[in-house]
């Protein structure tokens, strides 16, 4: 699915910048290094990468650097959805889609229109995620 938006990302950019990253993780255990790289609706791009632990439960995904580096430059609105385009690459390079966990972390950071790299092509987090879980349901069950 490509829209305006879609034409206006320079994907080769993102994935290059995820690659980078991917350089930096800290991967002793599985050797899997991750890099992921976002653009912001401001035109700023924040990157992350997987940090392993050996007690395994801990190890932190890319995204979750990602998403962890967007919060702390603090510089958009809490209202609107910070992220528009996501890549996330394996040290080779190549394109990984974000799993499960992952794509919920990237829903809250830039809602089902956020566009994600896939070897395929950019793809709507809403199609990789769908009937997500969200803010709305959270507030509406709440007893």
């Amino acid at each position: 699915m490509k829209t305006d938006r879609t034409e206006t990302i320079d994907w080769a950019a993102l994935r290059s910048a995820a690659h980078a990253v991917a350089g930096r993780a800290y991967a002793p255990y599985s050797r899997l290094r991750v890099g992921a790289a976002a653009l912001t609706a401001d035109g700023r791009t924040v990157v992350g990468c997987n940090v392993e632990n050996a007690s395994f439960g801990l190890t932190l995904c890319a995204e979750c650097g990602l998403v962890s580096a967007l919060h702390a430059a603090g510089e958009e609105s809490e209202a609107q959805p910070r992220l528009v385009a996501v890549s996330v690459v394996a040290g080779d390079g190549e394109p990984l889609l974000p799993c499960g966990r992952c794509r919920q972390l990237l829903l809250e950071a830039g809602g089902p229109s956020l566009l994600v790299g896939t070897a395929g092509g950019p793809r709507p987090l809403a199609e990789l995620l769908p009937a997500a879980f969200d803010s709305a349901d959270l507030s509406a069950r709440r007893g």
